[in-house]
């Protein structure tokens, strides 16, 4: 199973890793330079030239880039259904052992770098991090002679794309450091070593095309150091050095249409990516500053609509309830243009800025509203995990025909009512034209042979009671479903809103 990551909606292929050498850098002769400025040339022009060779710094670099695997335990479906809301409620009423799910091995490849003598070693957590269906079972780090190791996940971090392994083995083992990537310059060599395509070492040389890349992606670490060394499929993880064999980049994603390298390589920098790996070395929990809000970079047309500079400031589109940019009265329309004193570019935008902020302090956030620049005086809270993010940005569309997360399903619901229904969040009672305050369950798929369709009931229901209780977890409507058999009832009275129209009572018989 082979990880890619995606930019610009175009294939992202794992990256590489690498070395280089401490030569002067230079042009060919006769490049024109500054309209032939004499004094320009001086400066522009070092007297060694171009490297005539890597071969030395790579060959005391390589030996602490390693290849790393894992082995994967991934459930697979042998159910004819798999994929329908009611895949499992089918077999179980066909009694059909043989589409019960099974699971087989599946694995990964990828690059990393050792960082101490004992073992540490840096890579991607997308290299090490199976999809939802898998089960990490095991890591193994094989060195560029060959030698294979076990090692252990110490710590990973999602958000960043870091994690850190320790191989198990009472040995000494050739490391490299960290650099500045402050320091980096557009135009400067750099070498990537790595896994491309599971080949094992292979050694690729660039130069720094662009620092601190924004790819459009979002997110706090949406920041690259951007590269034209040959990145590919297997890469991610391993290093980019500078010209004195430090590590100033993470090779992390690619842009490319076709699936290989194109010439255009993402990095995570050194000075974003070395404090996060010391803290998950150390058995640290990470942990940054949270807004609560989405949202968008001001290009062209809004800049046009809006009367403002160009590059400057994020348009808010959503505010989060009850979050830090609610309660500091941050609106939708709101320009933030800075952070903490520090102006928000497309270098530096509001997320990364947030996030590098503890939680818990107090920062004026400048925003434009209404043609004049209010500060806001705003307490940051921790940044929630993945899962809860995705929770908190969960929509729904009411009128999709895309399947349902078995995994969402209540047995008992489904069995019972014939029903999939999910708890409605304050984002999905938007996306639904509902009050954010209602409490209820929205109905996320109907059996076509339950009396619940029989009914007319359909998704984007919400059910706010049942047998006159409210009913705003899965739990309370499983508790009245039991109640109504333990009274000897055959149907369950809920009561449904359907958008656009008033609540009603409707009789579902049980099954």
């Amino acid at each position: 199973m082979s990880n890619v990551r995606y930019v610009y909606g175009l294939t992202s292929a794992l990256l590489v890793g690498g070395a280089a050498i401490s030569l002067m850098t230079g042009f060919p002769a006769g490049a024109q330079v500054a309209q032939n400025d004499e004094a320009m040339m001086d400066r522009v022009l070092p007297l060694e030239g171009r490297p005539a060779s890597f071969a030395d710094l790579t060959e005391q670099l390589q030996p602490a880039v390693v290849n790393i695997s894992t082995r994967q335990s991934v459930e697979v479906s042998r159910n004819p259904f798999a994929g329908t809301p009611f895949a499992d409620l089918f077999n179980r009423r066909g009694g059909n052992n043989n589409n019960q799910p099974q699971r087989r091995e599946g694995s990964s490849l990828g690059s990393g770098f050792i960082i101490s003598a004992d073992g540490f070693v840096v890579t991607n957590n997308h290299v090490i991090s199976p999809d939802n269906r898998a089960r990490l079972e095991e890591i193994t780090v094989t060195m560029p002679d060959g030698t294979e190791y076990e090692a252990e996940l110490v710590g990973a971090d999602a958000q960043s794309d870091l994690a850190v392994l320790k191989i198990v083995a009472d040995r000494t083992f050739p490391f490299v450091q960290f650099g500045d990537s402050a320091e980096a310059r557009v135009g400067e060599w750099v070498v990537a070593i790595g896994n491309p395509f599971g080949l094992g070492g292979t050694v690729t040389s660039g130069i720094i095309s662009a620092v601190y890349r924004n790819t459009g992606q979002g997110g706090a670490y949406d920041r690259y150091i951007q590269t034209d060394a040959s990145i590919n499929k297997g890469n991610s993880g391993g290093p980019l050095f500078d010209m004195r064999g430090n590590v100033i980049g993470i090779n992390n994603a690619i842009f490319s249409p076709s699936g290989g390298s194109v010439g255009i390589g993402f990095a995570i920098p050194a000075e974003i990516a070395a404090p996060i790996v010391d803290q998950l070395k150390a058995g640290q929990e990470i942990e940054r500053g949270y807004l609560g809000v989405s949202l968008q970079p001001i290009n062209d047309d809004l800049a046009d609509s809006l009367g403002l500079d160009r590059n400057r400031g994020e348009l808010v589109q959503i505010v989060t309830d009850d979050s830090p940019a609610s309660r500091a009265g941050l609106q939708p329309g709101d320009i933030i243009v800075g952070v903490d004193g520090n102006e928000v570019t497309t270098d530096q935008t509001v997320s990364f800025l947030v996030a590098n902020i503890d939680p818990g302090e107090t920062i004026p956030v400048s925003v434009l509203r209404d043609g004049r620049q209010v500060t806001l005086n705003t307490t940051l809270a921790r940044r929630p995990s993945e899962e809860e993010l995705a929770q908190q940005q969960q929509t729904f569309d009411p009128d999709s025909e895309e399947a349902m997360d078995p995994d969402e399903m209540d047995d008992t619901i489904a069995e019972k009512l014939g029903l999939q229904v999910l708890e409605l969040t304050p984002q999905i009672a938007r996306s639904l034209g509902t009050n954010p305050d209602t409490v209820g369950l929205v109905i996320g798929a109907v059996d076509p042979n339950s009396d619940a369709a029989r009914k007319g009931l359909r998704r984007g229901d919400v059910v706010l009671s049942a047998n006159y209780q409210e009913v705003g977890t899965v739990e309370a409507l499983r508790e009245q479903i039991a109640a109504a058999e333990a009274d000897g009832r055959d149907a369950v009275l809920l009561r449904v809103q359907r958008r656009g129209q008033p609540p009603r009572f409707v009789p579902v018989r049980l099954r």
